[in-house]
C-alpha cells in the first residue's frame, strides 16, 4: 500500500512539472486514439467528413481566398521557425541554468505535445475521408481490371489528345510549353463547374489554387502540390515544369473538394480538365493521363508502347524530355528521404500501394474512356 502511495506521488509529480503541456499530449493522444479505432467504420467517417469536414473546409476555403498568398505556407514557415527558436532557446537555458533534467523533460513534452496535437487535427480534417466512402464506388466509375488491348487503346486515345492539345499552347523560342503561370492560377476556380454538375459530391466554393513562394524547396522535396487541411488551400508548385501546372492544380483542388485518395485525385483532375475545356488544362490533363497509362503499357506490351510513344508529336516529346530532366537534377538523398517519409505517411492511412498509388488511376481512366477510344480508333 505504501509503495502505490509513493507512485502516486511520484506521477503527480511529474504531471506538476508542465500540467498543461500534459493535459493537452493526453487529450491529443485520446482523440488519435479514438480515431485508430473508429476509423474503419465507413458510415461513421463518411457522416464526419461530409457533414462536419466539409462545411469547415468550405468556410476556411472562402476565408482564405480573400488572401492573395498561401496561408499555408505561412503557417508551415511560422511553425518551423518557431520550434528552431523554441529549441534553441531550451538548449541555451539548459546549459544556463540549474534543474537541467526537468527542463529537458519540459522541452520534449512541449515539442510531442504540439506534434500530437497538430496530428489528432489532421486525423478529424483529412484522416476521416480516407475512411468514407470512396469517390469512385459513390459515383460508379468502375475499377475492375483492363485488358491490355484496352489499355493500349486509352493510351493511343491520350497521346493524340496529348498532340492534339499540345498545338494550342503558348511556346517558347525552343519549341517548349510557355503557357502562363499566373493565368493557369486565375482561370483555375471554374475548373470543376461543369464536372460538379454531374457528381454534385464534388460541389463546392469557385476557389483558386495558391502558387508556393518557395516552390524551388518543394521541388527537392519531389512535391508538385499539397493539399492543407488546416487552411483548405490547394497549393502548388509553380517551379516545376509549366506542362504540368494546370493538371496539378486540378488535382489538389479534387482534394479540395473531398477527394482524398491519390489515384481518384489523378483521375478527377483529368476528368474535370477535359470536361473544363481549356487548351492549358486539357493538353496537361492528357500529359498526365498519358504518363500513368504509358509506363503501365510498358510494363504490360512494350511493342505497343513503342508504337504509341513514336505517335507523339514533336511538342510533346520536347515537353516531356524537358520534364525529365527537371527533375532528374533532384535526385538527391533529400528527395528519397522525402519519398520515404510520404510513402510512410500513405501506408498508415492504409494506402498499401504507397507512392505507386498515384498511377492506380489507370484502371479508372481506362474503363471510363475505354468506349471514347475505341470510337476514335475506328473513325
Amino acid at each position: 500500500m505504501e509503495t502505490k502511495v509513493r507512485e502516486k506521488r511520484g506521477l503527480a509529480a511529474i504531471f506538476a512539472l508542465c500540467p498543461k503541456r500534459h493535459t493537452l499530449l493526453l487529450l491529443s493522444a485520446a482523440l488519435i486514439a479514438l480515431h485508430l479505432l473508429t476509423r474503419r467504420n465507413c458510415a461513421l467517417m463518411s457522416f464526419l467528413s461530409q457533414k462536419a469536414v466539409r462545411p469547415i473546409h468550405r468556410a476556411l476555403g472562402q476565408l482564405n481566398a480573400h488572401v492573395p498568398f498561401s496561408v499555408a505556407e505561412l503557417l508551415l514557415a511560422a511553425a518551423v521557425i518557431a520550434a528552431l527558436v523554441y529549441i534553441l532557446y531550451q538548449l541555451v537555458q539548459f546549459f544556463r541554468r540549474a534543474e537541467k533534467g526537468k527542463r529537458l523533460y519540459r522541452m520534449l513534452v512541449t515539442l510531442i505535445s504540439a506534434v500530437c496535437s497538430v496530428y489528432a487535427l489532421f486525423c478529424l480534417l483529412w484522416g476521416v475521408y480516407y475512411y468514407g466512402e470512396d469517390f469512385a464506388a459513390e459515383n460508379g466509375f468502375s475499377a475492375e481490371p483492363v485488358s491490355v488491348e484496352q489499355l493500349a487503346s486509352v493510351t493511343r486515345y491520350f497521346a493524340r489528345g496529348a498532340n492534339r492539345y499540345g498545338a494550342m499552347v503558348a511556346r517558347d523560342e525552343n519549341g517548349l510549353c510557355a503557357s502562363d503561370r499566373a493565368e493557369i492560377l486565375q482561370k483555375s476556380p471554374l475548373v470543376f463547374a461543369e464536372t460538379e454538375a454531374d457528381y454534385p459530391n464534388l460541389a463546392g466554393p469557385p476557389l483558386a489554387a495558391k502558387g508556393i513562394f518557395f516552390s524551388r524547396v518543394m521541388s527537392y522535396l519531389d512535391f508538385t502540390g499539397f493539399f492543407f487541411p488546416f487552411t483548405a488551400e490547394a497549393n502548388v508548385n509553380m517551379d516545376s515544369p509549366v506542362c504540368d501546372l494546370a493538371a496539378t492544380v486540378a488535382h489538389e483542388l479534387s482534394h479540395q473538394r473531398g477527394v482524398a485518395k491519390e489515384q481518384e485525385a489523378n483521375f478527377t483532375a483529368v476528368l474535370a480538365s477535359l470536361r473544363y475545356g481549356d487548351p492549358d488544362y486539357c493538353y496537361s490533363a492528357c500529359l498526365l493521363a498519358y504518363t500513368h497509362l504509358a509506363n503501365a503499357l510498358y510494363r504490360a506490351d512494350t511493342e505497343a508502347w513503342e508504337e504509341i510513344s513514336a505517335e507523339l508529336s514533336e511538342d510533346v516529346v520536347r515537353d516531356l524530355s524537358a520534364r525529365n530532366a527537371y527533375w532528374r537534377q533532384f535526385e538527391t538523398p533529400v528527395q528519397k528521404a522525402s519519398n520515404t517519409v510520404y510513402e510512410g505517411f500513405l501506408h498508415s492511412y492504409d494506402q498499401t500501394l504507397g507512392l505507386k498509388s498515384y498511377g492506380a488511376c489507370v484502371d479508372l481512366l481506362v474503363n471510363y474512356y475505354c468506349e471514347l477510344s475505341l470510337t476514335q480508333d475506328s473513325a
